[in-house]
């Protein structure tokens, strides 16, 4: 197969850490494709072949898909939309004994139906296939062998194979129950952007408030060098432009095995709850990972310091509790595919309750957690992700950074704080949108 251009969609607010990942990632595998990449709206676009493609999946910890270009073009109707999609060869990709399915996202398309835009979509490949074997495909909305997305702009249309399957945050080790709604894509944004690299010049890191252990594990995987994708199949595997590429598949799946090492920094959890605690454990376990974690249930106001030294990050509550603080009606979340509106009314983990099962404020809960920060933790970095703006104000504490960052609909801030004894107030203002 030649190169062809990828879209990797991220959560809004992280393409320019996706960038910066994937130019490290392809450095010295696929300098070429490394050189071309671009940020662009709701992801990152390069150039690059099927070897790319399969390194991108198992190493990227901020994608949420790897999507294939297969077709593009002007367009003014779903005529020509139709035209587009029977410029490939389709009998390539699919053969008349699999499925199919079509998704279809806008910005600013005149078209009345994205329906009928997937429906030509899907007529355009029937009829290649009809006329190429007298046999056409069904489509299952469900589980296809070939999934396509097709991107109307204004008047360019795209048509992208999703080489993925599953969306990337799904890393293969989180149980179907107790689906945290931070993602794990978006944990990692959370490390990337505080610079964290599971490195012993890093420090240790403590998420006090772990829920499932998202935040945790993914730190752990980075510490002990343990490729995202390790864990789990994709749909490229089973598509026939890749069979071919099998071996090397394999081979590179092998060499990211040998790379795991023994957790070069500590990484520590805990929740208030210890059934929470033993989920974010069995979750740990499941992800290989469990000796590279310690965790301990204890409520976040009472517990004390693993080290002298080291890095908070936490996704306290918030979402459906204090909504009026959220702005999830804005629509700005963008879905797997990484182009529409993701799902309303996001939260953070359900473990991260402390201070609140009881009825207590958010407002009492993070004075109270400052407090105890200043007084247990002086020398650390604290990072929170969060949708109030007037955080640092509840935790009378003067930020440091601010990074803009999306929670599915929700537009959050990732604050940090520099932990000192006493209070931070009347440090000069060094806070700014990253």
């Amino acid at each position: 197969m030649n190169p062809s251009p990828i879209f990797l969609p991220c959560a809004a607010g992280v393409e320019p850490l996706l960038a910066d990942e994937v130019r490290a990632l392809l450095a010295e595998a696929a300098p070429r494709a490394a050189e071309s990449v671009q940020l662009g709206r709701g992801g990152v676009r390069l150039v690059g072949g099927p070897a790319t493609a399969m390194r991108l999946h198992l190493e990227s910890r901020l994608a949420a898909r790897v999507l294939w270009q297969i077709a593009a073009g002007r367009y003014r109707d779903e005529d020509d939309l139709y035209d587009i999609a029977r410029t490939v060869r389709w009998q390539e990709w699919i053969n008349a004994r699999q499925t199919l399915r079509v998704d279809t996202t806008a910005v600013r398309s005149p078209l009345q139906s994205l329906h009928f835009a997937s429906l030509r979509i899907k007529d355009a490949l029937c009829d290649v296939l009809r006329d190429a074997t007298g046999e056409r495909p069904d489509v299952d909305p469900r589980h296809p062998h070939l999934s396509l997305v097709l991107h109307l702009h204004e008047d360019h249309a795209t048509l992208y194979v999703d080489l993925s399957g599953e969306a990337l945050f799904k890393r293969g080790w989180r149980e179907a129950q107790g689906e945290a709604p931070l993602k794990e894509t978006l944990a990692a944004a959370m490390l990337a952007a505080s610079g964290w690299h599971g490195r012993e010049q890093d420090g240790p890191l403590l998420d006090p408030c772990c829920g499932a252990g998202t935040i945790a594990i993914e730190a752990a995987q980075i510490a002990c060098g343990m490729a995202a994708g390790l864990h789990r199949s994709f749909a490229f595997e089973k598509l026939a432009p890749f069979r071919a590429e099998a071996q090397a598949w394999q081979e590179m799946k092998a060499a990211a095995r040998e790379r795991v090492h023994a957790p070069r920094v500590a990484v520590h959890a805990g929740d208030v709850s210890f059934r929470m605690t033993d989920f974010a454990t069995r979750n740990a376990e499941r992800a290989g990972v469990t000796h590279a974690i310690e965790f301990k249930t204890a409520d976040a106001l009472q517990r004390s310091a693993p080290a002298e030294h080291g890095v908070l990050m936490l996704n306290p509550p918030y979402g459906e509790r204090i909504d009026a603080k959220g702005t999830g009606s804005t629509g700005r979340g963008r879905d797997d595919h990484g182009f529409e509106p993701a799902h309303r009314g996001a939260r953070a983990d359900a473990g991260a309750r402390q201070g609140f099962e009881d009825g207590g404020s958010p407002t009492a809960f993070f004075a109270a957690l400052s407090a105890h920060w200043k007084r247990a933790y002086p020398g650390w970095t604290a990072w929170v992700l969060s949708p109030d703006a007037k955080l640092p104000q509840a935790m009378r504490l003067k930020e440091s950074r601010r990074v803009p960052m999306w929670n599915g609909p929700i537009e959050c801030r990732l604050f940090r704080f520099d932990l000192v004894a006493g209070s931070n107030r009347g440090k000069p203002d060094a806070a700014s949108d990253a």
